[in-house]
């Protein structure tokens, strides 16, 4: 008797592991919270029709210019003003308004489809757009046939993410890349439902954001690179930086930028050497100095203008690794005086004195502060700070921060450094004591995973990946440490653990190499890796 349950069980978790196959063979990326498979197949033809309520004109037009961009097949779009049902049409609407007191879902998206019409409805723009995303993504994957059609297997899909924060940075201090590969990132992004763009700007080897009322930050700090000292100054300018977040935008992606501070410093320094704070012998001038009124002035015009770009009132002011260039603090004069003046007696006081200044300033532009883990340690408002928690192996940072009630951003260096090599085979990035961010490593993240004890309301925003450039020159070996690891964090940060899958995850992810193909995109190959060699930089 006990054979025949046995072989009775092993055919129900066959059955089951079917069904659950048969389900999740829809090529998306994250993949959805709730999918069911619709026996019919949606023709996309030029003589579709997206149909759309008044308020949701741009996103119905953004659909309009990415099929033809990435499809070759021009739609129609129309406002809907009839309740007529045509056939072949996209209908892009809000869903019917909730009680009083009913929780807004902000990014949730319903997807109909059958062989007449795809149904996209949602809560709110952000949840549209999601849904639109989710339709051109199936688009994108699907052939289009001799006849200028492209036949779509038909879905119901209910969907919205696990993480509200679900971002990347990218180091263009180390390395500038420009404004088009920052575009281009941005539609990978926005592809993949990523929603924070974190743009390092500032840093030792390079200032990379032009300033008006401190030209020489760009002119003389934007010179040289991490691996080419003398290099032209390369940076964005204040246009070229509006169009960028603009583009961004209609991608449904905030910005935030960063301006590093005390710390990393030195390319400010070079072109304004009355601020420094001094350094170390192995990195000069690596300081703001904190004991000088003129640098608290210098800093908050500087932020001035980085408010008045950035629409997202969040600015990241760094404060990371203080102590490795503030050694001069000991003797300067300055330093030295204020320790004396504000009762400071060790340099990590002076450190969270800095940043408090600065922070008040950031505070006064109706800004949040955004920050490296060492700022746990501080004393700034809970209620306008976000702590990024990078250093993997001090879980006790993290500790610190969801004790005090920090709200977190986590993008530990294991498994979110896309800076870190991602096979064992590979030469030319980093590692940490032989460990590395593998793609299932990323794939896998969870907040769960970090060994700290989470209070009962600790606010975790989401998770993010770093993409530091010290060992990052050519926009070829960006693309290679980037992809296809940006898939996997994207399911990391939308979908939940009972509907993730890593075997499944790859069967999705081959498809999505043959757009990298189609894109220019110089991916590493997870499954076939002598079909894209790593790049030496």
């Amino acid at each position: 008797m006990k054979k025949y349950s046995s072989i009775l069980v092993g055919i129900l978790f066959l059955n089951m592991s079917l069904t659950a196959q048969q389900k999740n063979n829809c090529p998306l990326i994250p993949f959805p919270q709730s999918i069911e498979k619709v026996k019919a197949v949606f023709e996309l033809t030029d003589k579709t029709s997206i149909i759309y309520e008044e308020e949701l004109a741009e996103e119905a037009y953004f659909l309009q210019k990415e099929l033809l961009n990435h499809n070759s097949i021009a739609v129609s779009v129309g406002e809907n003003k009839s309740s007529a049902l045509s056939q072949n049409q996209i209908v892009i609407k809000f869903l019917p308004k909730k009680k009083k007191n009913t929780l807004i879902r902000q990014e949730f998206y319903s997807l109909k489809m059958n062989n007449k019409e795809v149904i996209i409805e949602a809560e709110t723009h952000k949840g549209i757009f999601y849904g639109i995303i989710s339709f051109i993504q199936l688009a994108r994957l699907a052939e289009k046939n001799k006849n200028n059609m492209i036949q779509l297997e038909c879905w119901n899909i209910e969907d919205e993410p696990v993480y509200a924060w679900r971002g990347l940075m990218l180091d263009e201090s180390r390395h500038f890349f420009g404004k088009e590969k920052v575009k281009q990132l941005l539609d990978w992004m926005a592809m993949y439902k990523l929603n924070r763009f974190h743009w390092h700007l500032t840093d030792t080897p390079g200032w990379r954001i032009e300033i008006k009322g401190y030209p020489k930050l760009a002119y003389i700090g934007g010179i040289g690179n991490n691996t080419q000292p003398y290099m032209k100054a390369e940076f964005y300018t204040q246009e070229e930086i509006k169009e960028i977040i603009q583009y961004a935008k209609e991608r449904n992606i905030e910005v935030i930028p960063e301006i590093d501070m005390p710390g990393h410093a030195a390319a400010a320094n070079r072109a304004y050497p009355e601020f420094s704070g001094g350094g170390s012998e192995r990195y000069p001038d690596f300081t703001f100095n904190p004991g000088k009124d003129s640098v608290y002035t210098f800093l908050t015009h500087v932020l001035k203008e980085v408010d008045a770009l950035f629409p997202s009132q969040i600015i990241h002011l760094g404060g990371d690794e203080v102590h490795f260039g503030n050694e001069n603090w000991k003797s300067d004069k300055n330093v030295q005086a204020l320790m004396e003046k504000e009762n400071l007696t060790e340099l990590k006081e002076v450190e969270n004195y800095f940043l408090k200044r600065m922070a008040d300033s950031v505070m006064a532009m109706n800004n949040k502060i955004a920050a490296w883990d060492e700022v746990a340690e501080s004393n700034l408002p809970t209620d306008k700070t976000i702590v990024f928690f990078w250093r993997h192996d001090k879980p006790s940072q993290l500790q610190k921060a969801v004790d005090k009630g920090f709200p977190v951003v986590l993008c530990p260096r294991i498994p979110l450094y896309f800076d870190f090599i991602q096979d064992a085979s590979h030469k030319q990035g980093r590692t940490w004591n032989g460990d590395f961010s593998s793609i299932d490593k990323v794939y896998a993240f969870n907040h769960k995973n970090i060994p700290v004890i989470y209070p009962q309301h600790s606010n975790i925003l989401g998770i993010q990946a770093n993409i530091w450039t010290e060992m990052i020159a050519t926009q070829q070996r960006l693309d290679f440490m980037s992809f296809p690891r940006i898939a996997a964090l994207a399911e990391a940060a939308w979908t939940e653990d009972r509907n993730k899958n890593f075997d499944n995850f790859n069967t999705r992810l081959k498809e999505h190499l043959k757009l990298y193909q189609k894109n220019n995109i110089y991916y590493y190959d997870p499954f076939s890796s002598q079909n894209t060699c790593e790049p030496v930089r």
